[in-house]
């Protein structure tokens, strides 16, 4: 299937790594010209183009934001790590502002700036990597569940708004894929209860109905059909790629 991707160009945030790396690779393998922007500026293939790029730095964000009024994007990918993880109980006001200044206002300002473009050629993709902690939160990543859950509620309310312009805004949720940052976080839940790692991985693949964690490639897949042009009409949506493993409808 020809998912009419060539000539487009997509922005991947996140890009050098995990879901963020798999995301590009896979749009730039359908024939769209990837701008891969991560700290490091490092693509994670030959043939994109990397771009340096700090969520957390209001100069680097605003370069960027510059950037994009100049040269369009048709595509834009949303995609920011992690805070650290920590129960919900007994989080500072500091804790709870760094984490959406750094999570959720950089993204909600770069889409922004992409969107004129988009909207413009009447034609625009924005597809924004969250988490299954939206719909089932995660213990001890209230944080994350937190932030992650306001930035929904924002994709879900865009959605209608550009709908009319011919631009799609979706999200998609990973369950355990393996990543470095699931890795990470196996590691201090083995730590924490004293088990081995592989035990506390073993023990979370029972929770999974497909048996497995997911691999980065079978997630990038999805985020690159919701940038095709057959998925026209998905919009508003959060498509989950967990293996069955949030019970909810």
């Amino acid at each position: 299937m020809d998912l009419g991707l060539k000539g487009k160009t997509a922005l991947v945030l996140g890009a050098s790594r995990g879901l963020g790396a798999a995301s590009a690779t896979l749009l730039a393998a359908e024939g769209a010209h990837v701008i891969a922007a991560s700290r490091s500026g490092e693509a994670p293939a030959e043939g994109m183009e990397g771009l340096a790029l700090d969520l957390a730095d209001a100069a680097s964000v605003e370069a960027l934001i510059a950037r994009l009024a100049e040269q369009p994007v048709d595509i834009l990918v949303n995609n920011c790590g992690g805070p650290a993880a920590g129960p919900a109980k007994g989080q500072s006001s500091a804790a709870w502002a760094a984490a959406f200044e750094t999570m959720a206002a950089p993204i909600f300002a770069i889409t922004d700036a992409a969107l004129p473009g988009m909207i413009a050629k009447g034609w625009g993709r924005v597809v924004t990597i969250g988490s299954s902690g939206i719909v089932q939160p995660i213990p001890n990543l209230a944080l994350s569940n937190g932030v992650r859950g306001a930035v929904a509620g924002w994709s879900k309310t865009l959605a209608e708004e550009v709908a009319p312009h011919g631009v799609t805004v979706n999200m998609v949720l990973p369950g355990r894929i393996a990543t470095d940052r699931l890795a990470q976080l196996d590691g201090i839940k083995a730590d924490k209860s004293g088990a081995s790692l592989e035990a506390v991985q073993e023990a979370s693949r029972k929770t999974i109905p497909a048996g497995r964690y997911g691999a980065p490639e079978e997630f990038g897949a999805m985020v690159t059909f919701l940038c095709s042009q057959q998925a026209g009409y998905v919009t508003g949506s959060m498509i989950r790629v967990d293996g069955g493993m949030i019970r909810g409808l």
